[in-house]
């Protein structure tokens, strides 16, 4: 379940989430499913990936199984902390700085670029941002973790990974997903205008991840790394 637009950044960016590719040069294809023995209204709702003959077949077989992606939060999937360490997840080491001024004009700089939210009120958003909070990519999704594969997508796709010097802004809460996404991307500098779960909270300080929840006006509640901000 998703919002339509940015379809082959949202599948590229979940494959690179869950460890299955780790290289834009691992997809051989990313195309739309147009066999003409499926209804005509849901060829472009299916994405098909054809990954390079020289994928490690040992890596695509602890993968195996049944998965549909839905636009929910809580905890779902390979959820638990040993799972990134499976997948060979090490602690971010960044070293950039977020003066706390940049941390607090994320939101409305986000909201600014939010054009179907303007429309419908109803769309989750995840923003990237460098260092000195100017916007790189922006996505929609009914889901917040869907707008951050579209995101991570889209830097994967475009040979921008990982993403140093980086800050991660996202609508609503900042869920155990949120934190997994960003720790395969190498995010250092997580931020949400609400809550983050007390999971998250977990993730972020055992992957060094600056984690800032509450982001609104001008505060902000600081969770993990807070040496990041200025």
């Amino acid at each position: 379940m998703r919002t339509p637009g940015n379809d082959f950044d949202l599948a590229a960016g979940f494959l690179y989430g869950e460890g299955i590719v780790t290289s834009r040069g691992e997809i051989a294809e990313l195309t739309y499913c147009l066999d003409s023995a499926i209804d005509a209204d849901q060829r472009y709702n299916i994405v098909t990936i054809e990954l390079r003959a020289s994928l490690d077949a040992a890596r695509l077989a602890r993968f195996e199984r049944h998965f549909t992606m839905n636009s929910s939060c809580g905890v779902c999937g390979r959820a638990q902390l040993e799972s990134l360490r499976d997948l060979g997840a090490t602690p971010v080491d960044d070293d950039v700085q977020v003066s706390v001024a940049t941390l607090y004009a994320l939101p409305d700089r986000m909201r600014e670029a939010q054009r179907v939210f303007e429309t419908t009120g109803g769309l989750h958003a995840a923003a990237l941002f460098d260092e000195h909070g100017q916007a790189i990519a922006i996505r929609e999704d009914v889901g917040r973790h869907n707008a951050l594969d579209k995101v991570v997508g889209w830097a994967l796709l475009n040979g921008r990974l990982p993403l140093r010097r980086c800050i991660v802004m996202v609508s609503g809460r900042a869920s155990y997903e949120i934190l997994q996404k960003a720790v395969m991307a190498r995010v250092a500098v997580v931020a949400s205008v609400s809550a983050p779960s007390s999971l998250a909270v977990d993730l972020a300080r055992e992957f060094n991840v600056t984690l800032a929840g509450f982001v609104r006006g001008e505060r902000a509640n600081l969770y993990s790394a807070p040496e990041r901000i200025l």
